[in-house]
């Protein structure tokens, strides 16, 4: 999602093409429900992971094949939406994997452990290979495509290491079997019966409000997320910043990663001790004001690296910490008999919610330049408080129980 950004940048793609194209990729994570019962009567688990991190890395490897063709537009798309798949596919597998791989003890244990490599994941994606993508364009000349290429072919090699790594090392649950009990048309059924509960489990005005909030949440940093990566990368004369792949990598991939972190450690832990109601407007706040620091950005246009940093580090560290509301709101509508499928739905409309404004983001940005759409992006995000001013949550919904 993020280094395709700077990838189609450099390629020479208009911010509308880049954002409008990049967005569709996340439509698996948008309709993988209807598909992720099938991962249970269809092979294992554990064979679904192992294969799909094939797939991935398959795909990687073509993206690196396809970068230095006449093709390029087209054959990258295609291996992006191959890795998209095949991502959205290995996260139904893992999620029920790490539950039948390990007992409850262990599943609390590795907690911590999955949260920590899940980040650094993101430091190596957003952070490392760009950088790596910059210093062989300097060891090259500038030959973009060249180093493009070179960066999809280690990581290629890298997720085929993987692969056959975990063919050896994971476990083999004997409960990992696949169901043999039910058919497709009784899994169609299930899910039927999951959506149709997922509409009809609170009263009318509160489902409403409640698919208010999961869809418009977030939209305003939809719109955001996008068109700030490439703001940052843009050059000077197109009212961008200009940083250079490396400087980038850092901002963005290591000291904006920092903060998203630290936000979102610190969000659960003030909805842990005091409930997500008492924290709600807080929250809201976090995720939303600090998006004025754009706006000052795309004014002043500072060259200082360390200004950047600053305002990058202050926007990431309020969207970690408004973000815990959100997901703790998803959670708590999951609740109830259907609350795997319900909470599948949820993470549903929460990509949505991120697709459907990216979408449109650049050709927004083109029309009123860097400055106005930032001003348009803190604007919009009035939406976001209206929908938390009339969503419903129990008090004591987060609160951590008294011994």
């Amino acid at each position: 999602m993020t280094i395709s950004l700077v990838l189609y940048k450099q390629l020479g793609l208009t911010n509308a093409e880049i954002t409008f194209y990049t967005s569709w990729l996340y439509l698996p994570w948008v309709i993988k429900p209807l598909w992720s019962p099938f991962v249970d009567i269809i092979k294992t688990k554990r064979w679904w992971i192992i294969t799909m991190q094939l797939l991935i890395g398959a795909a990687f490897g073509g993206v690196a094949f396809t970068i230095p063709t006449d093709f390029w537009l087209q054959g990258t798309l295609c291996f992006f939406w191959l890795m998209a798949f095949s991502s959205a596919t290995h996260d139904i597998a893992a999620d029920g994997f790490y539950m039948l791989g390990l007992d409850q003890h262990k599943q609390a244990w590795f907690v911590g452990i999955r949260s920590t490599f899940y980040r650094l994941a993101t430091i190596f994606g957003q952070g490392f290979l760009v950088m790596v993508a910059g210093n062989l364009q300097v060891f090259f000349r500038g030959s973009i495509r060249y180093s493009w290429s070179l960066m999809f072919y280690g990581v290629t090699g890298l997720f085929i290491a993987l692969w056959l790594w975990h063919s050896f090392a994971l476990p083999c649950p004997v409960s990992d079997r696949k169901r043999r009990n039910a058919g497709a048309r009784e899994i169609w059924a299930g899910l039927c019966m999951s959506v149709r509960t997922f509409f009809t489990k609170f009263p009318t005005r509160e489902v409403v409000w409640a698919f208010l909030f999961m869809l418009c949440y977030r939209m305003p940093e939809g719109l955001l997320a996008k068109v700030s990566s490439l703001f940052l990368i843009d050059s000077g004369s197109n009212g961008g910043l200009g940083l250079s792949p490396q400087e980038y990598g850092f901002v963005q991939g290591t000291v904006g990663i920092v903060g998203l972190t630290l936000g979102g450690i610190l969000g659960g832990i003030a909805a842990g001790r005091d409930g997500l109601k008492r924290w709600l407007w807080p929250m809201v706040c976090a995720i939303t004001l600090p998006d004025l620091v754009y706006v000052y950005l795309s004014y002043d246009m500072p060259s200082s690296l360390a200004i950047i940093n600053a305002c990058v580090f202050i926007e990431q560290f309020g969207y970690g910490f408004g973000f815990t509301a959100y997901m703790l709101y998803l959670i708590y509508y999951s609740r109830g008999e259907y609350k795997t499928s319900h909470y599948a739905l949820c993470t549903a409309l929460m990509a949505l919610s991120m697709m459907l404004p990216g979408l449109v983001a650049g050709w927004l940005q083109e029309l009123v330049g860097y400055f106005w759409f930032f001003v348009i992006v803190v604007l919009l995000c009035a939406m976001t408080f209206v929908v938390a001013a009339f969503v419903k949550i129990d008090p004591e919904f987060g609160k951590k129980e008294n011994d």
